[in-house]
């Protein structure tokens, strides 16, 4: 009788489409949040210094904010087996931004707002190409490791794209100063952090395998990086990972799929979304929210939603109007 009731149990519980290689643990969704916070992060600062200088940009509330998500959700995972080497990642990565925030926050404060004196009405040279580093670099680290960017390039143009003299000359120099002093130590801090991961981990995978109950018609051709590993009710497909998988999981919802399976997670895993709204938006599962510090009308909100309710919520999101920040993927 023992042996004929874990059969059926085995039977009842899920069956893994996903090939092993693409399987990832269900705790991965929560645990991905505070890595994801450090791109959402410069993402803001980027948009902020298009046309403001960056003496007022919150980095206190940033490095708070880092922290109230990371205790959210280690506490959303207290159920699962302990994750010591993410553990690990995330406080390494979390206090390093924490100084870097709290040490060019004590900066802007006190030497940054002086040169600002010297050039009131606009922004410098130097603040606009700032700026363009800043979007650059945002793009690039929303679908690739932030140690691979290219922060000497960003120095060598600093000063060959930028005049030595000229207008606002305090605040030109007191500029170049900082952001020379920013992009050496990031870059010599990225080249480290580089050898010791390549030295640690594998590559991992640019895709994530998703089943869906069937795959809407032409979808490959409006999403071409699809690879359809099996066709059918259901379909198995293989989609880009980290930003894209957030487009493409759009797609699908929107087109009517339905979601099975992700990274090897079914239908009564959790799996995390995160999106812009307007502060006075609500919403059933709401793990963590906080205001968007630069634009007090507007919060973040940090949804939990099992795989099978994935797409309506995805569907209600974009019918409110609401700014799709992430979908975390495992």
């Amino acid at each position: 009788m023992r042996y004929l009731l874990l059969f059926v149990v085995c039977l009842c519980a899920h069956a893994q489409v996903a090939p092993p290689e693409h399987r990832r643990g269900p705790d991965q969704t929560f645990l991905t949040y505070p890595e994801w916070f450090l791109v959402h992060s410069p993402a803001e600062y980027a948009e902020y210094v298009r046309d403001h200088t960056p003496t007022q940009f919150p980095f206190i509330g940033h490095t708070c904010q880092f922290w109230q998500g990371y205790g959210a959700v280690t506490r959303a995972t207290r159920d699962y087996p302990f994750n010591f080497g993410y553990h690990v990642m995330v406080m390494v990565i979390g206090t390093s931004t924490s100084v870097e925030y709290v040490i060019r926050a004590t900066y802007e404060t006190m030497i940054g707002r002086l040169s600002e004196l010297a050039a009131p009405r606009r922004l410098s040279e130097e603040d606009r190409y700032a700026a363009q580093v800043a979007q650059d670099y945002v793009d690039f680290i929303r679908d690739q490791p932030w140690y691979e960017y290219d922060f000497m390039k960003q120095l060598a143009g600093l000063w060959r794209e930028t005049s030595f003299l000229g207008p606002d000359v305090v605040r030109k120099l007191e500029r170049k100063y900082a952001l020379t002093t920013e992009y050496l130590i990031k870059g010599g801090y990225a080249w480290l952090i580089k050898k010791a991961t390549k030295a640690s981990y594998d590559e991992p995978l640019p895709v994530t395998a998703v089943v869906i109950d069937r795959l809407p018609p032409g979808f490959e051709k409006d999403f071409p990086k699809t690879q359809i590993v099996r066709a059918g009710d259901p379909a198995l497909v293989l989609v880009p990972r980290y930003d894209q998988f957030m487009y493409y999981a759009a797609g699908l919802a929107t087109k009517g799929a339905s979601f099975r399976e992700i990274a090897g997670n079914g239908e009564k895993a959790t799996i995390l979304v995160s999106a812009l709204v307007p502060a006075a938006w609500q919403a059933e599962g709401i793990l963590l929210e906080q205001p968007v510090l630069t634009r007090p009308q507007t919060k973040r909100v940090v949804i939990g939603v099992s795989v099978a309710s994935l797409a309506t919520l995805l569907n209600r999101l974009v019918g409110d109007g609401a700014r799709l920040e992430h979908v975390y993927d495992y």
